[in-house]
């Protein structure tokens, strides 16, 4: 099982190219076992809102779209999750989305895929990029 944080996922679904080899074989090779955290859903919609991410149709449905192109598991913040994220200290910046990803991946002990340099740096954290 592995993790795509936002940026990954939109990038694996809309410009594969911005994906480095190794985030690409990851995510061929792990394509049953590919998690995204709930609150990615609300980022990709708060993107299309701002202006900063732009699709066909209305962001329902191009989440919609999303998520049946690969078997992800949606992994809904727990109330373990949701302590972890609070309780990090200056290694994880204070963006509530990187936290909740951060504590997700910690937590079910898998590696997150990412470009953020800010998680890539953090050593309590396993990364692919």
């Amino acid at each position: 099982m592995i993790l795509l944080d936002t940026c990954t996922l939109i990038w694996d679904a809309i410009d594969p190219n911005k994906l480095t080899p190794k985030a690409k074989k990851a995510i061929k090779y792990s394509e049953n076992e590919l998690m995204i955290c709930d609150i990615s859903i609300w980022e990709i919609s708060m993107l299309i809102k701002k202006n900063r991410l732009t699709v066909d149709g209305s962001p329902s449905g191009f989440i919609k779209l999303l998520l049946q192109s690969r078997n992800f598991q949606v992994q809904q913040i727990t109330p373990e999750i949701a302590e972890l994220s609070v309780n990090f200290g200056a290694e994880i910046n204070n963006d509530p989305a990187d936290r909740l990803i951060a504590a997700t991946s910690i937590l079910k002990n898998i590696p997150i895929i990412t470009a953020d340099q800010n998680l890539r740096e953090v050593t309590i954290l396993k990364t692919i990029w």
